[in-house]
């Protein structure tokens, strides 16, 4: 399991969507950090966030953490449309992890697109599990 600090629930979502926490005991493992651009989500800078996990994504093209920071960046600067095609991509993505959202929650990293793409009217996908 992978951590990726996500920024979903204190920029994106703000009231509309908030996660549901993990009991402790289901928390993973191993915990790893990497950089999902969280620092530049946290500060507002958007822009910032997009070319930094658009370099990323070229290395990890399926990366769940980086596709759903992507949605979130995209949205910060109201473009639902990209934000929705990102998190649908992060629900599809074949790798699969944990995820810390920003509140400290942890979540499926499917879970957390789904919820994502539902919280801005997006279709909710099939379950793939």
């Amino acid at each position: 399991m992978i951590n990726a600090i996500l920024v979903g629930s204190a920029l994106a979502f703000a009231q509309a969507w908030a996660p549901i926490g993990l009991p402790e005991t289901t928390l993973p493992d191993t915990v790893q950090s990497r950089d999902v651009a969280y620092d530049a989500l946290a500060a507002g800078r958007a822009e910032e966030a997009i070319a930094r996990i658009e370099q990323l994504l070229a290395q990890q093209p399926e990366d769940p953490a980086l596709l759903i920071n992507l949605g979130a960046a995209h949205l910060a600067q109201g473009d639902q449309l990209r934000a929705a095609d990102c998190y649908r991509r992060a629900a599809a993505a074949r790798e699969r992890y944990s995820l810390e959202l920003a509140d400290g929650s942890w979540i499926d990293s499917r879970s957390a697109a789904r919820r994502a793409l539902k919280s801005i009217g997006g279709t909710v996908l099939a379950r793939a599990d």
